[in-house]
């Protein structure tokens, strides 16, 4: 698995598929976030983001290989193998990015609530930005599975998919999404830093869902 890993992280490095997610997230951030913005609301910015980017990454790495090398690595090391390979390159690529921006989102940031009075301590804030951010990273990675190879092969159909679902993703309450964000929010309001526990159980066994039906699926061939 890590030969594969290695495998599909270098295509993703190499291929044009890489900038336009990355270039996504941080020109939402610039726009949306200034330093010394609350810790809080800065952080849901960024989390939000990464559900669209870890969407892009995801189809990007199912779309990667060309058809004859595709067939060579499926054949070397199982379909089901190299699809969650895909899968794993894609989350992780996303993860990265949107980690390292929630790290620099909360050194940036200013140290209080929306009513700039009320002080949140950074660190505990810090915590509740990665775990909201994971959830919006493995909703993403679920949403990319299902929207990539060999789930859906069109690419009108796929992007309509990806469109439509990051937005009911992040705009649905019962969403994990939604309510990981929502979290963030709350707290922005009232100084009190709540980590998003539930929603990343919630979509930590969706995303395993779904990556099983979308290794299973491979093994079954396009």
């Amino acid at each position: 698995m890590r030969a594969l890993l290695w495998y599909q992280t270098t295509l993703l490095l190499r291929s044009r598929h890489v900038l336009p997610p990355a270039l996504l997230h941080l020109a939402v951030l610039a726009v949306g976030f200034s330093p010394g913005d609350p810790i809080l609301d800065s952080l849901a910015v960024n989390a939000a983001v990464a559900l669209p980017t870890a969407v892009w990454l995801t189809w990007a790495c199912t779309h990667n290989e060309p058809p004859a090398a595709r067939s060579c690595t499926a054949a070397a090391a199982s379909p089901r193998r190299a699809q969650l390979a895909c899968l794993l390159t894609g989350a992780g690529a996303a993860g990265l990015l949107a980690g390292v921006c929630c790290a620099a989102v909360a050194l940036l940031a200013g140290g209080h609530a929306g009513d700039r009075a009320t002080a949140v301590s950074r660190l505990p804030a810090l915590g509740a930005g990665l775990t909201a951010t994971l959830v919006c990273v493995l909703a993403g990675t679920a949403l990319g599975a299902l929207c990539g190879r060999p789930m859906l092969r069109g690419r009108a159909r796929a992007f309509l998919l990806a469109l439509g679902g990051s937005v009911a993703l992040l705009a649905a309450g019962a969403s994990p999404a939604n309510a990981a964000v929502s979290e963030l929010v709350r707290g922005n309001q009232d100084g009190t830093v709540r980590q998003p526990l539930l929603p990343l159980l919630v979509v930590l066994t969706a995303t395993a869902l779904v990556t099983a039906l979308a290794c299973r699926r491979a093994e079954r061939g396009e």
